[in-house]
């Protein structure tokens, strides 16, 4: 066998993507106004991190308070996305760390960059323009919790991106993101690695209970992983 590494699906918010948490902090504004709550942003990340956000509401409803009411779920979710419009048009939002420069060398190595996320696509593709990264020149493609029926931990956004550059085999693809949830999506999609960070949603204790491949701290510390990867391919 002598394949390697041909795709790289990353995570935004937290991953590549720091918005210093502005999406959960709204979101906890939301569930505790529309509920009459308080919970803390570390309860709202704990239980809801890159999740689809109307499903991170109802989880973190049923985590907290063993509630499941849909009705109250989505009147959260409602008023979550008018204030993260708001909020958007205010926030600073810049490129995590390494995060550029990791895109620029997968692109020499001809491996493909692909963001997928939690969010909806007018959400993601408004990151991108404050951002300034354009589909097919900083990164290779962008798939959003709104392009699938189902969402992480179900693996149907990363064979999504899959089917878009038409890789049939699973083990050429790596995922790498900042919640358990992330890991679990990679795991499920049958990912050659499932790679954790510690720059976002959770810590490494909480990485390392989905049992991911690598746990990292800095992007670029990628790169040696995918030589070592693609070294033992090679030999296989």
């Amino acid at each position: 066998m002598n394949e390697s590494i041909k795709m790289v699906v990353f995570d935004m918010a937290g991953t590549t993507v720091n918005e210093n948490n502005i999406v959960y902090k709204t979101l906890r504004e939301a569930i505790n106004i529309v509920g009459g709550y308080q919970l803390t942003l570390a309860e709202v990340m704990q239980h809801g991190a890159g999740k689809e956000k109307l499903q991170a509401i109802k989880t973190v409803l049923k985590n907290c308070f063993d509630l499941v009411d849909g009705e109250l779920a989505e009147k959260m979710f409602a008023l979550f996305l008018e204030e993260l419009e708001q909020a958007y048009e205010v926030t600073e939002i810049y490129p995590n760390t390494h995060a550029e420069e990791l895109f620029a060398i997968l692109k020499e190595k001809n491996i493909l960059r692909v963001l997928n996320t939690g969010y909806d696509r007018k959400t993601a593709e408004s990151l991108l323009e404050k951002l300034n990264w354009r589909v097919g020149k900083d990164v290779d493609a962008l798939i959003t919790a709104s392009d699938v029926s189902r969402n992480r931990p179900y693996p149907d956004m990363i064979n999504l991106a899959m089917q878009k550059f038409e890789i049939v085999d699973p083990s050429f693809v790596v995922k790498i993101g900042d919640s358990i949830i992330d890991i679990q999506e990679g795991q499920q999609a049958g990912c050659a690695l499932s790679i954790g960070i510690t720059t976002g949603a959770h810590d490494l204790t909480q990485l390392n209970s989905a049992y991911p491949d690598y746990v990292i701290d800095d992007l670029l510390e990628i790169v040696p992983i995918l030589e070592k990867k693609n070294m033992v391919n090679t030999v296989v």
